[in-house]
């Protein structure tokens, strides 16, 4: 397997940092994964491994502002700057590997990140994975409407955290996160959560043109985000190919809780069953 890591240029001069893991012989498809709050790629190195293990090439960036990339921390003014960065990435990849069908992996608000790239770029992708999907969170609608009111006043005033223990039913892996010194301290701006507001708002809109194969995952016990919210996408995604699956009583973090190797083991036999020649 090899592994680079780099810094790439992205929308509106900012540099990004990229992690990429390639299988020694001729890769399948092509996974790129989103990462959302509370992250970074390099938390998904267990995932590259166990994707690349089956022939895979895996790209995972960190978002502008999050993790090692540039840009003010963890702040954006819209989703289109994240979007962007995700569109980076993909053109990336398939300019390196030519010909190769490439999935989209999106966590939590990489979730709303990556169907709203999906959204405008369909064609791009061979299939979605939507993990823990950030669309709907619990949090009444005049809490959302006061954040968004409050981003044009103080927009950089952070405004929510989320809590690792939330993430995952392994200690270990809790404790990880909590000694992670690039997700120490995470707080969301203002601007950061209305822009994640008004992408979930168009999402709602634009649902039914989504057309393309998706998977849609969420654990029963997600404190985080609502997995609700999942089974609204499915429902409304004109894709003929579609499936939700609810993980009974596994937390936020689908790959990295208590259970990950059964999900890892879904998520890899979705994607071989569309791409020819995978599952051999």
């Amino acid at each position: 397997m090899t592994v680079i890591e780099e810094r790439i240029d992205s929308t509106g001069g900012v540099k990004i940092y990229l992690r990429s893991w390639k299988p020694a012989g001729k890769p399948k498809a092509i996974v790129v994964i989103c990462h959302g709050f509370n992250s970074h790629g390099g938390l998904y190195i267990w995932t590259a491994e166990q994707l690349v293990a089956d022939g895979y090439s895996v790209y995972a960036l960190d978002l502008r502002g999050r993790g090692k990339s540039e840009g003010p921390r963890f702040y954006v003014d819209t989703i289109a700057d994240y979007v962007g960065d995700v569109a980076t990435v993909v053109r990336v990849a398939k300019t390196r590997e030519p010909g190769l069908p490439l999935f989209l992996l999106g966590h939590s608000a990489g979730g709303v990140i990556s169907v709203t790239y999906a959204l405008d770029h369909q064609a791009e992708l061979a299939g979605l994975i939507c993990e823990s999907f950030a669309y709907r969170v619990p949090a009444p609608g005049i809490v959302l409407s006061l954040l968004k009111g409050m981003s044009a006043v103080a927009p950089r005033l952070g405004v929510f955290k989320l809590k690792n223990s939330d993430f995952s039913r392994d200690p270990a892996m809790v404790a990880l996160l909590n000694s992670d010194p690039l997700i120490a301290n995470e707080s969301q701006p203002a601007a950061t959560a209305a822009a994640l507001i008004r992408a979930s708002e168009r999402l709602k809109r634009e649902f039914s043109r989504i057309t393309l194969p998706v998977f849609i995952l969420h654990g029963t016990m997600d404190k985080a985000t609502v997995p609700a919210g999942s089974q609204e996408f499915a429902a409304a995604a004109a894709s003929k190919d579609k499936t939700l699956k609810l993980y009974e009583g596994h937390f936020h973090d689908l790959l990295a809780d208590v259970g990950k190797e059964g999900v890892m083991a879904d998520i890899k036999a979705w994607i071989a069953a569309r791409v020819p020649g995978a599952a051999a």
